[in-house]
C-alpha cells in the first residue's frame, strides 16, 4: 500500500494548527477538502488517526504517520532546494526544549546552526520533551530521557546543575539553619507547573521522606527566577543564572552542600538531513560549553 503524501501533508497541517479550519487556511484549500484527505488517509491505513477534538491531535495509529509526514516534508524541502540549486530556499526546524535550557544556553545553536532554518521551538518539561518527538510533532528534543524514542537517536549533551535559592529576607525567616529537611518542610516552594518535579527531587535528596511543602505555582521560566528575587518562596535556578544573584546578593544559597544535577539528552529522527545535521552539531556545541 502506498500513502498519499498530499493526505500525509494535510493530516500533519491539521495538527500542527489544531483546527480543520486553520489547516485549510494554510494549505489554501477548503476545509470539506481537508477533512477528504483525512479521511482518505484513514481508509486507506484502516485506523483512526485523528483524534477530533480542540485541538486536533494524532491517534497512537497517526503518530508514525505524522513523523513519517514531518520527515518527507523535510527531505523533499532539500531535495527541490538541491535540485534547483536554491541555496537561499528556508528549511523549518520544529523543536521541543525545556524552560531552563532554553533560557540559558539553548537559544546560541539556533544562532550558529544556520541562517536559513525558520525554528518552531516548543517548550515543555525535561521529563515529558520526547512526547512530542513520539508523537511526530517535532524532529528533535532536549529532554532528561536517556532512552531513546523509536525511530529516533539519542546522545547526551551533560548535566545542568541546580542550586537551591532564595532571597535572604526569605532565607533569614523561613532557613535559619542554612536548610534542614524540617526548614524545607515549612517554608512556601516555587514550582513551574503540575509537571515541574525539580524541587521535590532536591527534598529527596536532604531525605528519604521529603516533605510537602505549600507550594506556589509560576508557569514561566523568567517569572519563576524573578519570584525568587522577589521572594515569593525558594526554589532551584539554574547554576548559570543563580551564579550572578549570589555575587551581587540577590539571592542566598540554602543546604549549600547539596545540589541537583539533570542529565540532559539530545534526540532527534534517524534521518539524514542537512538541516537536522546541522542543528545538532549547533546543539552539541552549545551543551558543551554550558553544561557539565
Amino acid at each position: 500500500m502506498a500513502l498519499d503524501s498530499t493526505q500525509l501533508a494535510t493530516f500533519a497541517a491539521v495538527v500542527d494548527e489544531g483546527s480543520f479550519e486553520a489547516a485549510a487556511r494554510v494549505l489554501h484549500v477548503t476545509p470539506s477538502a481537508v477533512s477528504q484527505r483525512v479521511k482518505a488517509l484513514e481508509q486507506a491505513v484502516g485506523q483512526v488517526v485523528l483524534r477530533r477534538a480542540k485541538p486536533c491531535r494524532a491517534t497512537p495509529a497517526g503518530r508514525p504517520l505524522l513523523r513519517l509526514a514531518g520527515q518527507i516534508a523535510v527531505l523533499e524541502r532539500e531535495a527541490l532546494a538541491a535540485a534547483a540549486h536554491r541555496d537561499g530556499q528556508w528549511s523549518r526546524a520544529a523543536v521541543v526544549v525545556n524552560a531552563d535550557s532554553l533560557a540559558t544556553w539553548f537559544l546560541p545553536a539556533l544562532v550558529t546552526a544556520g541562517d536559513r532554518i525558520l525554528f518552531d521551538v516548543r517548550e515543555d518539561d525535561q521529563d515529558h520533551t520526547t512526547e512530542l518527538l513520539r508523537d511526530g510533532a517535532v524532529m528533535a528534543a532536549v529532554t532528561a530521557q536517556r532512552e531513546a524514542v523509536q525511530g529516533c537517536r539519542a546522545e547526551r549533551l551533560g548535566a545542568m546543575r541546580y542550586l537551591a535559592v532564595a532571597a535572604p529576607r526569605v532565607a533569614a525567616r523561613w532557613f535559619p539553619a542554612g536548610g534542614t529537611p524540617a526548614e524545607f518542610a515549612a517554608a512556601p516552594m516555587l514550582v513551574l507547573d503540575r509537571k515541574d518535579r525539580l524541587q521535590h527531587k532536591f527534598l529527596r535528596s536532604l531525605t528519604p521522606r521529603p516533605p510537602e511543602p505549600p507550594t506556589h505555582y509560576i508557569p514561566s521560566a523568567w517569572g519563576f527566577t524573578e519570584a525568587i528575587r522577589l521572594g515569593v518562596g525558594w526554589g532551584l535556578m539554574p547554576e548559570q543564572l543563580a551564579d550572578a544573584d549570589l555575587h551581587n546578593g540577590r539571592v542566598t544559597r540554602l543546604a549549600a552542600a547539596h545540589q541537583l544535577d539533570v542529565p540532559l539528552y539530545w534526540q532527534h529522527w534517524k534521518l539524514t538531513s542537512t538541516v537536522l545535521s546541522a542543528l545538532t552539531t549547533a546543539v552539541r556545541a552549545a551543551a558543551a560549553s554550558a553544561l557539565r
